[in-house]
């Protein structure tokens, strides 16, 4: 787990070598650089596998150049089928041993997650890994062209400032900017999937891998569809229980993180588990549950109790970690247990994000596919017209409106400001549906593919946005601060892919959130534990920030930059101190630090 930078083109070196140390936290152990005139190809290594100096990158090998983040899962078994002599027990050679092999299909046959820098004499290839676990981004500008692991390491490249709306736009509606866009103007980012070529100072960007490819409805049986996910499940866990330095796992009171601790102790592996709680605010933490999981496994569990104190002190740290806006509150928490984790000495955590998106695990899901059903009422135009003089705040509304519009219902969990409310705040015209450019890709693949159940757009469209953009860039950012590697086993794209294969309806007929791996598990957790209602990584952002006073720097930004009315906005965060619209207001604060450090 690293960073990868590099320059193809011009570039000032000591600029280059500052940016390169910007990235630091991400792979302390050994920084390597390679350069000439027009390359600066470098790396931060953090040693997880094969720790000898002999495994430092960049790796060269005859005219090929690499530096890779992530780890390949299966670079043993490839070994075994490529003719390569190998010098290391790591598995970067094997990049170079597959490409060397496959070309850029070499992508296809790795196992794990990553973002590849790859050059192949004045070729350059970027790979982000299928479901988007390592981020990359990457700039074009004059005769250079700059990739980094974090947009920190970008920014000292940018003539000025200048914020990218539909960076600002999507955020507001997804929580997260959506691929390409980052909130600097002139920064991009791949997508999950995709992969970047950059030749004769033309850049091209292609998608590798798409879950919507894995043939619908093959298994109808849901004894069948049990056996065969349990399998791959075990699998995965398995197959990232192998690490050359301590490794540690979250555990909250639910189904996720007990299974990847149950099948780790199958594998003769028995990791030391970490929770959260709030030291002001206990009802919003999991301790009482994550101690009873515990204690059914047997597992030695440590729980780290936060304040508000800690929770305002960490959070500037944590929004310079993320470089820019991401509306997830979550984050700041979550940074301080990578902190504790870090201090008692564990370089690689198990999570259990993806496995919501998989198993149908939120309990919106059905409510959307019980909506979806309204859109056969025989009276659907008079409702419309209602609905469009009628306007409300309600979210519930919402969905109505775009049942009875005939326009797309979901779109992501992370379905935050709606259209209509953006226009309502916002000092602009914001019409309606307008956030749906954002979502058009995906759904022209999934109206192009083989799947019509929306089950499965849910689960598509969340793996690659929710998912890839919102809960794996906190994930990634927080942990790796800390020179951390996160590992998330649900988010195995042989486990997706086997998930997308089944017949759709097993997922979610009997009308029970996360029925098939509940079903996977019976035998195996204990009831309470199953039958737990699910809470979710909740915490008490909204008291603290209200508490703080920092709310009230949303007012004070807002003075400067006139994005929003004045009127709308003080009540929305008047409605937040009363409960409603927390996430909206967090998004606020969140977007208001980002706008007062980088553009005023």
């Amino acid at each position: 787990m690293c960073a990868v930078f590099g320059i193809v083109g011009e570039y000032d070196e000591s600029k280059a070598k500052h940016a390169l140390s910007l990235l630091t936290h991400r792979g302390p152990d050994y920084c390597g650089i390679t350069q000439s005139k027009n390359l600066f190809f470098a790396h931060q290594r953090l040693s997880i596998l094969d720790t000898h100096a002999r495994s430092h990158q960049p790796i060269k090998h005859d005219n090929i150049l690499l530096s890779f983040n992530g780890e390949i899962y299966n670079f043993k078994e490839l070994k075994e089928e490529l003719d390569f002599n190998f010098q290391t027990q790591s598995d970067s050679e094997v990049i170079i041993a597959a490409y060397l092999k496959w070309g850029v299909d070499f992508v296809h046959h790795l196992r794990g997650m990553f973002a590849i820098a790859l050059l192949d004499h004045d070729t350059l290839y970027l790979f982000r890994d299928r479901l988007g676990k390592k981020p990359l981004f990457y700039m074009h500008q004059d005769d250079s062209f700059l990739f980094s692991s974090e947009i920190k390491g970008l920014t000292p490249f940018l003539k000025k400032h200048e914020l990218n709306d539909d960076a600002l736009m999507s955020y507001l509606s997804f929580l997260a900017p959506t691929p390409p866009h980052t909130f600097f103007k002139n920064i991009n980012k791949l997508a999950a999937g995709e992969y970047l070529v950059f030749k004769d100072k033309a850049l091209h960007v292609k998608r590798y891998f798409d879950l919507l490819d894995s043939k619908p409805n093959i298994i109808t049986s849901k004894d069948e569809a049990v056996h065969m996910l349990e399998g791959l499940l075990e699998e995965s866990i398995n197959m990232r229980l192998n690490a050359d330095v301590p490794m540690a796992s979250l555990l909250s009171g639910g189904i996720d993180s007990a299974t990847l601790n149950f099948y780790a102790q199958k594998n003769g592996i028995n990791l030391h588990t970490y929770t959260l709680g709030y030291k002001e605010f206990a009802k919003y933490d999991e301790r009482a549950n994550a101690k009873e999981t515990a204690d059914f496994l047997g597992l030695n569990n440590t729980e780290v109790v936060i304040s508000q104190d800690e929770f305002i002190h960490a959070s500037e740290k944590v929004f310079d970690t993320l470089d820019e806006p991401l509306n997830d509150p979550a984050a700041i928490p979550l940074y301080l247990l990578f902190e504790r984790i870090k201090k008692d000495g564990y370089k690689v955590v198990m999570s259990g994000e993806g496995s919501d998106e998989l198993f149908l695990g939120y309990r919106q899901y059905f409510e959307y596919l019980d909506i979806e059903k309204a859109s056969n009422l025989a009276h659907k135009n008079w409702l419309k017209k209602y609905f469009r003089a009628n306007f409300s705040m309600n979210r519930e509304w919402e969905w109505y409106k775009r049942i009875f519009d005939d326009t797309l219902l979901f779109r992501t969990s992370g379905d935050k400001f709606t259209d209509l409310q953006k226009n309502n705040l916002m000092r602009r015209n914001v019409k309606d549906n307008e956030s749906l450019k954002y979502l058009k890709p995906y759904r022209d693949r999934f109206e192009n593919s083989l799947h019509a159940d929306e089950s499965i757009w849910y689960s598509y469209i969340d793996l690659n946005l929710f998912q890839a953009e919102h809960f794996l860039t906190k994930l990634d950012r927080v942990s790796m601060a800390h020179s951390i590697e996160s590992r998330t086993p649900f988010l195995d794209h042989k486990l997706a892919g086997g998930v997308f294969s089944i017949a759709p309806h097993l997922r979610y007929e009997d009308g029970i959130t996360k029925s098939l791996l509940k079903e996977i598990m019976k035998d195996k957790l204990d009831e309470k534990i199953l039958k737990r209602k699910k809470k979710g990584f909740s915490n008490p952002y909204m008291e603290y920030l209200i508490n703080s006073k920092q709310i009230e720097l949303i007012k004070e930004v807002n003075e400067q930059t006139g994005l929003f009315k004045s009127k709308e906005l003080d009540e929305y965060i008047a409605t937040a101190s009363r409960g409603s619209f927390k996430q909206h207001v967090w998004g606020l604060y969140v977007l208001s630090v980002w706008l007062k450090k980088w553009m005023l």
